[in-house]
């Protein structure tokens, strides 16, 4: 029996949907999911088993124009993503006129392998939105196939997954077949502790926001977790806290539980704040967090 492998890269705009387009194909969530755009930060890469088949997702930062060292850092990981693909899953949605980015969508135009043009969120729209959208992404890319889907509701889901199937090519597995994700478990903590900080706080503090587990102690009933959450600044750290400590509190308690379903473990957990000024503009700063 022949094997197929691949890697199926995700990119589009910030807040388009391509987070929730990687948990729906996952069948599990790796990729935190907010309201707020720029959420995502890292290139995340979700395995997708089967007897004869391993399907690389791969889920990438929205496409911005950089204002920080920090999002160049974000940038590269589009770029990256852009020349592996085996396949290019390009997502907009139901309101979007066209790309921010026209150089990302100039790139698109010259790439070689299958593209999936996918307009998500068409349950918000009417019917006549969707053509419209339809007939400007076949115009603007001639050479992509056009899916109108749902990926929060999954309308649609299954014809997109299959014509993924379709176009995987011959491979043997790039990973271990019981791999969910070539991202360690501490990183899928701090996302996950993060997701709570841009669901709780407003303007710019998510956005200031690092997160980092110093330890990870796993005993026979429980795991003890340590973390850091590292701010810019003394005021985005007094809002991290909150009065009398509230905001922290709710952080750690609604990250714990995201935690211990992940893990499928009690969890005890610690959340610090710190402050590193200005680490999203030091080159040498993004490097020791991982960017």
């Amino acid at each position: 029996m022949s094997h197929k492998a691949g890697f199926v890269n995700i990119v589009g705009s910030p807040n388009v949907g391509k987070s929730t387009l990687m948990n729906r194909m996952m069948g599990e969530k790796l990729s935190i999911v907010t309201s707020k755009a720029q959420t995502t930060r890292h290139r995340i890469n979700g395995i997708v088993n089967g007897d004869d088949y391993q399907i690389v997702f791969s889920d990438t930062p929205g496409v911005v124009n950089a204002a920080y060292k920090l999002h160049e850092a974000m940038m590269s990981y589009v770029e990256t993503s852009l020349h592996d693909a085996d396949i290019l899953l390009f997502i907009t949605d139901i309101y979007e006129s066209d790309m921010n980015h026209k150089e990302t969508l100039q790139r698109i135009l010259k790439l070689k392998i299958p593209i999936l043009v996918i307009i998500n969120k068409i349950d918000l729209g009417t019917q006549e939105q969707a053509a419209k959208r339809i007939e400007f992404w076949k115009e603007k890319i001639p050479q992509a196939e056009i899916f109108a889907i749902s990926a929060l509701h999954g309308f649609n889901h299954d014809n997109v997954w299959n014509r993924i199937m379709e176009l995987l090519p011959e491979s043997p597995p790039y990973f271990d077949k019981d791999d969910l994700s070539d991202r360690p478990v501490r990183f899928f903590i701090s996302e996950m502790i993060r997701e709570k900080i841009f669901l709780h706080c407003d303007k710019e503090v998510p956005y200031s926001c690092q997160v980092e587990v110093d330890t990870y102690e796993e005993e026979p009933e429980i795991i003890r977790i340590r973390a850091n959450i590292i701010v810019e600044r003394d005021s985005q750290k007094g809002i991290i806290i909150g009065k009398g400590g509230e905001m922290l509190k709710r952080i750690g308690r609604e990250a714990r539980k995201d935690i211990e379903k992940f893990v499928g473990k009690q969890i005890f957990l610690e959340t610090f704040v710190k402050v590193d000024k200005d680490w999203r503009a030091s080159d040498l700063k993004l490097k020791k967090y991982g960017y």
